[in-house]
């Protein structure tokens, strides 16, 4: 287990990293509050804890709309927000800050002590709601070096959800490229929200990668969860695992108002033979 990902996690197989979503921040209309905005984040982290998942992931999920780089406001509450998880487990932290801002997920990362990032484009050039997004691997190992934080390791998608690709190709060459780009960890996903990954795209980058680290980074549910984990190191996890039904016209599928369900989480973590 010489990868830094299989050391953090002291496995290989059946990781599940649960994510937290952060209502909308600081600086959007429908902010509810420091208070509310951490009692909601302490309670889905004690309903992930209680199901037994290997880490956990926060992110702005519901700062819509995304820009490709947040602002200082954004930095300061998801640092504080994180601060207060950190303190409240000892489960392995990660950080993503949306749409695809590695700088603001390093440094936050970094001051309260997380041990991995997602970054949404790393390799890959996409067309998204909210511009055009150029991965660009060498910037990101540029400022993880300029701030010291090499010990944070790099959970990056490969051709990522709610995007379209701009320079098209089969998804096992952008896998390479993101490996040999530093990459620490992939990440593959559906075409949107709650939408599990083609499995054939699964089945080539397993192919492609052989034992590097692999994680389905949406759809997965109890239903599919034990065929997916066939050629998939783990899952991160969240929507399935809220309490109630899929809301129309919300674009996470569920709101910001719907809590993790420790059922759900105990549910899930059953149909993996734990």
């Amino acid at each position: 287990m010489q990868n830094k990902f299989y050391k953090i996690f002291k496995k290989k197989s059946g990781i599940i990293i649960g994510a937290i979503h952060f209502p909308p921040l600081l600086g959007y209309p429908e902010f509810p509050g420091f208070k509310v905005s951490l009692n909601n984040a302490l309670k889905d982290l004690k309903a992930f804890e209680s199901g037994g998942v290997d880490g956990i992931i926060f992110e702005n999920n519901y700062d819509i709309p995304h820009t490709e780089k947040v602002g200082p406001e954004t930095v300061a509450i998801m640092t504080f927000l994180g601060e207060k998880i950190k303190k409240e487990t000892n489960l392995p932290i990660g950080v993503s800050v949306l749409w695809n801002d590695f700088r603001a997920a390093l440094s936050i990362a970094k001051t309260i002590g997380a041990r991995f990032i997602r970054i949404p484009v790393f390799v890959d050039r996409v067309k998204t709601n909210y511009g055009i997004i150029n991965g660009n691997p060498e910037k990101v190992k540029e400022f993880q070096e300029k701030i010291k934080a090499g010990n944070i390791i790099l959970l990056v998608d490969i051709q990522v959800k709610h995007a379209q690709l701009l320079n098209k190709r089969p998804i096992e060459k952008s896998a390479l490229e993101a490996i040999k780009s530093g990459a620490d960890s992939l990440i593959l996903t559906g075409k949107w929200t709650g939408d599990a990954p083609d499995l054939r795209n699964l089945v080539a980058v397993r192919k492609a990668v052989a034992d590097f680290p692999l994680l389905v980074g949406s759809g997965a549910d109890k239903e599919n969860i034990s065929e997916l984990l066939k050629y998939a190191n783990g899952a991160i996890v969240s929507t399935s695992l809220k309490e109630g039904a899929s809301k129309n016209n919300e674009v996470n599928i569920k709101t910001w108002k719907q809590r993790i369900s420790k059922e759900k989480v105990k549910n899930f973590i059953d149909r993996i033979g734990r």
